[in-house]
């Protein structure tokens, strides 16, 4: 079959959590939970069973849907059913169902066979990667996550919806085995995932400061959707910094800490600084007076 026959699509590859761990019994009861969350999705945004294409991966499902199908509905009403399904099935079930859900767009082809394409690739890898495996062990009360590729969060997510929130999604660098992509992170009812770079970002505010990830400005403050893990290829770039904490002064003297702080584009650059004392902001100066244009000093 020639590659001429591929055509633009969805594509959804979902994975159950901690499956190995399962028992016979459980698995079964596992699986069965699995398809009818998935089905009772699918009924909500009023899609037909003729209209999905699904392949059966033991502890998971790999779907396409019909080029047809609004990405919108997917990322929004689809999302938000299949994620009250396992809050129902959760809540009454001594076995708890947890799943990733990776989402990816592009030309998908059929041989007969099964679904055959990059975008077939990189939403399966989005799933299993190992950032999607540890973000739901750092957030073991939730019982979704969903991972994005950059294009579908560009040209779906962002532009927002019903049920959609771009500003909960964060992103960070999926490396595994050929796909290196941005993808971008998102668990229902959180402000935003648990990704594993989280780590304390040190700053004036001290133990009360920012615990986003080190290199995200605002990050954890729900203040908009936030890069991770440096730019993508191509796009502007962004502030990053790295904290070391280095010994200074005489014999017994505290250890003060070193920021470094590195940006791209209109934004200034410090290094190796110490700042006494409470700093609450760093302002820039106003520009001289001719260029303002305004006569102010």
């Amino acid at each position: 079959m020639s590659s001429a026959a591929a055509v633009n699509r969805l594509v959804v590859f979902g994975d159950a959590c901690g499956s190995g761990r399962m028992g016979l019994d459980a698995k079964r009861r596992m699986r069965a939970a699995m398809y009818g969350a998935f089905a009772e999705a699918y009924a909500a945004v009023g899609v037909e069973v003729d209209r999905v294409h699904q392949e059966d991966r033991g502890d998971g499902i790999l779907a396409a849907l019909d080029p047809g199908v609004p990405p919108t509905l997917m990322v929004g009403t689809w999302l938000d059913s299949l994620f009250q399904s396992l809050r129902e099935h959760n809540a009454g079930s001594a076995d708890r169902l947890r799943l990733r859900i990776g989402m990816n767009a592009g030309p998908v082809l059929d041989d007969g066979r099964g679904l055959v394409g990059r975008a077939v690739d990189v939403a399966a890898r989005l799933c299993d990667s190992p950032v999607a495996r540890r973000t739901m062990e750092l957030a073991p009360g939730s019982d979704l996550l969903l991972v994005v590729s950059d294009w579908l969060y560009a040209n779906v997510v962002a532009e927002g919806g019903r049920y959609v929130e771009p500003e909960t999604y964060r992103s960070a660098r999926v490396r595994l085995k050929e796909t290196d992509e941005t993808a971008w992170f998102h668990i229902p009812r959180l402000p935003a995932p648990p990704l594993p770079e989280d780590r304390p970002v040190s700053g004036p505010g001290g133990a009360h400061g920012s615990t986003g990830r080190a290199g995200e400005a605002g990050a954890g403050t729900g203040g908009g959707p936030v890069r991770g893990d440096g730019p993508p290829p191509g796009e502007p770039g962004t502030t990053s910094t790295e904290s070391a904490t280095a010994s200074k002064g005489t014999a017994g003297s505290p250890a003060t800490t070193v920021t470094h702080i590195n940006a791209q584009g209109d934004v200034a650059s410090f290094e190796n600084n110490v700042f006494h004392g409470e700093v609450t902001g760093i302002r820039k100066s106003r520009r001289p007076a001719a260029a303002d244009g305004d006569g102010a000093a």
